[in-house]
């Protein structure tokens, strides 16, 4: 029996509320941190939003991405155009997602669950979660070789001061790596007030920080250096298509988490036009610049010290001098933080939330993220820049854009963007399906990680797998629309 509608108060902005959310307090589906966000609440700029992205991408990987392009045998401008064009596709479905978010007030899992059910939406968030622990090491590993940095210079013998260590990492940098973990979790149990105040503050610091680094860079080696004029080993397009395509495919992938779980930021949305021009002149742009910035400061570190130096950690290992080391690092951290928390646990954080919301609040998903990005063993992800771009951001792009694509088409083409409110939080209302699975969306999810996937196994098909996020999204996108037609829920 399907329950009655909650009443919602419907704005002349589109934005959507309910009248009184006491009636849901009592559901096994509810909590206070998925509960939709009182209009009066969502309070959100576009300033918060473009710095919110800003902030987000001056991290080192992004700094990073080049190097990685470039070593595959591209030259600088064609790394970067690829950094740019993926990029701006991505943030395609970055802003289709946004919409829910902003016009209902709710954060990802919640939404998720009118396309795949009450229950079935736990297979989108725990897999965007699993990503999103992975992402969270990988962060928490660079924070911790910046506070490993500051502390060599600061304290003599600091490096084989805990002895030789494991694993091929000595004792202290186990340590400075749990240090910044803690800064992390620490930081999640004051709340999303202080990750704004946070990304407020670090998106023009980072800015500024980066841009006297490259002045100085460029001014020390009297020019951009080698690697601006360096050919590149592609001379025609048939050369660069078979690097060219899987590349693009890592660059979506690069923020193809963000684009399923951004409803968990812009339910805090004043409005739709605010959190559309804040992330459509932030993301695509800063990506850019920062990947930029990275080539041209790198190129200048092969005079100064005869090798490029991509890793900016290192770079700045080479002074001597304690107060710019300090400084320097200070700035990484603060740099890694921001993009840690926002990228990487929030969307987890909920996630995990969704799974129990009675028993797992915000924070207690926090620390599960934690503890998960740990045990994905950050510092083999990072060891090898050809697998962390070809295996692991390509290969996990596959399964989330086929999320993305259930997701658009069901809220966009299925349900031409009206979702019932209440029944988000409660079983036996519109999102029930089939024991609070939707088989549909299941179903079309997995013909495209199939799709996506199949090339690891099968050669002949290889080229499915170059495209997995494009591949993954198109097929579960229009899968899950002839299902939903022909085969409509009861």
């Amino acid at each position: 029996m399907t329950s009655v509608p909650l009443a919602t108060i419907q704005h002349a902005d589109g934005r959507v509320e309910l009248k009184d959310a006491g009636a849901l307090r009592s559901s096994s589906l509810y909590n206070e941190d998925l509960a939709p966000v009182p209009v009066a609440k969502r309070d959100w700029s576009t300033y918060n939003y473009a710095a919110l992205w800003i902030s987000m991408a001056h991290c080192i990987p992004t700094y990073m991405l080049a190097s990685g392009l470039m070593a595959q045998g591209m030259n600088w401008s064609q790394a970067l155009v690829t950094i740019l064009l993926g990029n701006m596709i991505v943030l395609v479905p970055i802003l289709l997602n946004s919409h829910p978010g902003t016009k209902y007030g709710i954060p990802f899992p919640v939404f998720a669950r009118a396309a795949y059910g009450t229950a079935g939406s736990n297979l989108p968030a725990l897999m965007r979660a699993i990503v999103a622990c992975g992402w969270f090491g990988i962060q928490a590993w660079i924070g911790g070789e910046a506070l490993q940095t500051f502390f060599s210079v600061i304290i003599p013998g600091w490096k084989l001061l805990l002895g030789a260590g494991i694993a091929g990492h000595t004792g202290t940098e186990w340590l400075s790596f749990l240090i910044f973990w803690g800064i992390n979790i620490g930081i999640i149990y004051r709340g999303m007030n202080v990750l704004r105040i946070v990304e407020n503050l670090s998106a023009p610091y980072v800015l500024i920080v980066t841009a006297l680094l490259l002045a100085w860079a460029v001014r020390a080696a009297h020019g951009f250096g080698p690697l601006l004029s360096q050919p590149g080993k592609f001379h025609s397009v048939r050369e660069l298509m078979p690097v060219f395509v899987p590349s693009l495919t890592a660059m979506v992938g690069f923020w193809a988490t963000l684009s399923l779980n951004m409803p968990d930021f812009t339910r805090f949305g004043r409005s739709q036009k605010e959190q559309a021009i804040g992330q459509t002149v932030a993301l695509p742009t800063t990506m850019f610049v920062f990947a930029a910035m990275g080539v041209m400061i790198t190129s200048a570190s092969a005079i100064l010290f005869g090798q490029p130096i991509w890793d900016p950690v290192q770079l700045v290992g080479h002074f001597t001098n304690p107060l710019v080391v300090g400084f320097a690092m200070f700035s990484v951290v603060i740099a890694t933080l921001a993009v840690n928390i926002a990228a990487n646990v929030v969307s987890p954080a909920n996630d995990f939330a969704n799974a129990l919301p009675k028993y797992i609040s915000f924070k207690t998903g926090g620390l599960i993220t934690g503890l998960v990005g740990i045990a994905m063993q950050p510092w083999r992800l990072l060891a090898d820049p050809k697998g962390y771009i070809f295996a692991w951001l390509v290969g996990y792009s596959g399964g989330l854009g086929s999320i993305a694509g259930v997701l658009i088409a069901d809220y966009w083409f299925v349900r031409g963007r009206v979702l019932e409110l209440g029944d988000l939080y409660r079983t036996g209302g519109a999102y029930e399906y089939d024991a609070g699975w939707n088989w549909r969306a299941v179903v079309a999810t997995l013909a495209g990680c199939t799709l996506a996937w199949i090339g690891l196994v099968v050669p002949a098909l290889r080229p499915l797998y170059d495209y997995a996020w494009f591949v993954g999204f198109g097929v579960a996108a229009v899968l899950h629309v002839v299902l939903m037609k022909a085969l409509p829920p009861r």
